[in-house]
């Protein structure tokens, strides 16, 4: 069954990976808080943007979105916490398969982690979804594995390949095209993963991208 509609998963993006003590000890308790409060509901994933380093590097935003990570998640939760997949935009961390392993390495409790990649972003940073669509699931189960990959946010691409820009457009209207995102949604190693839409729709426009994709998903 394909398991699409709307964003219905919990999204942040505070600045986990901030250089200022004071909107880095927002980012955390807010975080803490989330977790708290999704204890009372039926959400299984809690899906956020890693950050940006804001000019101090690569190796300093990871250290810092760990270390957030390490003293906030207990190993008790029951959800899934989804590092998100970026697109690669100024400082922004996560736009790389092995940037997201480096995260996932550096958390004691690593198993309440996982992967939400989303089909924009992925274009935008560079996986050529549209032509090589069995390298890029294949280049991901080597660097994080597949077993880590939890959700996929279904979207078109304002921007062209690698252009690092995240800019989302309805479904079949932009430049990854309804014929790849068939193929994503019907690929053998990803259809059973729930799909969510973040497009720039209202309600009936995603009830008529959800109709248009289910009709393309193949129920083996």
């Amino acid at each position: 069954m394909l398991r699409l509609g709307p964003h219905i998963s919990i999204a942040k993006g505070f600045s986990q990976a901030a250089q200022k003590d004071d909107v880095y000890a927002f980012a955390k308790s807010t975080f803490a808080d989330d977790l708290k409060r999704l204890e009372a509901l039926p959400c299984a994933l809690y899906n956020f943007h890693p950050g940006s380093h804001t000019g101090k590097g690569i190796e300093y935003g990871i250290q810092r979105i760990t270390t957030l990570l390490n003293e906030v998640l207990t190993g008790d939760e029951k959800l899934y916490v989804l590092l998100e997949g970026m697109s690669g935009k100024g400082t922004e961390i996560g736009s790389t398969f092995e940037e997201l392993r480096s995260i996932i390495d550096q958390v004691t409790q690593s198993h309440v982690l996982g992967v939400c990649l989303d089909t924009c972003h992925l274009y935008s940073a560079g996986y050529d979804i549209v032509n090589q669509p069995d390298d890029v699931i294949e280049h991901f189960d080597q660097i994080i594995g597949l077993d880590h990959l939890k959700a996929i946010h279904l979207n078109d691409s304002k921007v062209p390949f690698e252009s690092h820009k995240d800019r989302h457009e309805i479904i079949g209207q932009g430049t990854i095209g309804i014929e790849a995102l068939t193929r994503v949604i019907n690929h053998s190693k990803l259809r059973h993963l729930p799909f969510f839409l973040e497009t720039p729709n209202e309600l009936e426009g995603h009830e008529v991208e959800i109709t248009k994709l289910s009709a393309l998903y193949k129920d083996y």
